[in-house]
């Protein structure tokens, strides 16, 4: 009787397991198939424009963890939001003969020179928010975002939401970048769409400068619109890492701030706290995307076709961080099951 009891509780477990498994899968809408890991030696570039922008860093350590589980020998370049030490880096790259480039968060069409040199040395490039739009664009192999169109409408219409109908809205946005511009024109269509709703102003500040010029734009901007400015809407959380002591201190405590990506730790950790005048941000999937970066690469590798697959962005507010308690925002996906099931299945 032992024994079949035993038996028994084993043929639940397993039952209850597959079931899981079979819940999960249908959760996944990514790649099901393709190239197992393809042996030999790789080494892979990683060319950051700026480790410190979290959605980039993000990427790039998911990317590294399925990396090494492929077994390639990995570089991380960081250009710091510098052009010249962008091209530097690049340069670094197709010296050390890399298999493969990946540009992390930076326009390839600003680098033709440069890959086309990759090109004839025929090294392998994927994009990270590299091109306006994702899938397959000119000069790389996959280009791996979320649909920025998707991204804006969803930020846009939360402040449309949140105002009932009734923002006054400044949008940052940084014109270097054909990702920024397609986010910024997408949240700026829905905001005049709305009849209740008033597009103030577009600033062009860049990224990498916006810490230093943040007091100042506040207080030009206070200045200017007074009580009109009602939200803030941004195609990065880095705009408001150093956004709210300025409001603060121009007593505006009132303005609320949403950002159109990428879904930073900091940002995660302000909305969550409720301490902030961030109240959401449009997350990527940066654990999605890392290993979607290896998947592409590896594709390449094996002379495969790109996997067409664009992930889904998030809308994170403080609700839903609280929901989600300590876990990744994208931990519900079984992501690592899915390519570690295509790349070790043979």
């Amino acid at each position: 009787m032992a024994i079949c009891r035993a038996l028994l509780l084993l043929l639940l477990v397993l039952s209850a397991a597959q079931g899981l498994a079979a819940t999960a899968a249908r959760n996944w809408d990514g790649p099901k198939d393709g190239p197992a890991r393809q042996p030999g030696h790789y080494l892979v570039t990683y060319i950051a424009q700026d480790l410190r922008n979290g959605g980039i860093g993000g990427n790039y350590r998911a990317f590294a963890s399925a990396a090494r589980l492929l077994g390639w020998q990995i570089q991380v370049l960081d250009a710091q939001g510098d052009n010249l030490l962008l091209r530097k880096a690049f340069a670094s790259a197709i010296a050390s003969r890399s298999n493969g480039i990946i540009l992390g968060g930076f326009e390839a069409a600003s680098l033709s020179a440069e890959l086309a040199q990759a090109q004839r040395a025929h090294i392998v490039l994927v994009g990270w928010h590299a091109a306006a739009r994702p899938g397959v664009v000119p000069g790389l192999f996959y280009n791996i975002s979320t649909d920025p169109q998707e991204v804006a409408r969803s930020a846009a219409n939360h402040v449309i939401q949140q105002s009932r109908g009734s923002a006054g809205v400044v949008i940052f946005n940084d014109a270097r970048f054909d990702i920024a511009n397609s986010k910024t024109r997408y949240m700026q269509e829905q905001i005049q769409r709305c009849s209740g709703c008033k597009l103030l102003a577009i600033e062009n500040i860049p990224i990498n400068s916006a810490n230093q010029r943040m007091e100042g734009i506040v207080r030009q901007l206070n200045q200017r619109y007074g009580r009109q400015w009602t939200h803030t809407l941004a195609i990065n959380d880095v705009y408001f890492d150093e956004m709210n002591y300025p409001l603060l201190h121009a007593g505006r405590a009132d303005i609320r701030n949403i950002s159109a990506g990428d879904g930073s730790s900091k940002a995660i950790t302000r909305i969550r706290a409720g301490l902030s005048q961030q109240v959401a941000t449009v997350a990527e999937p940066l654990g999605v995307q890392g290993w979607q970066l290896a998947d592409e690469m590896n594709r390449a590798f094996a002379n495969a076709k790109p996997s067409g697959y664009v992930s889904k962005p998030i809308l994170l507010t403080r609700q839903l961080l609280q929901q989600l308690g300590n876990q990744e925002i994208d931990a519900g996906l079984p992501y690592q099951q899915a390519y570690r099931a295509i790349w070790f299945a043979r």
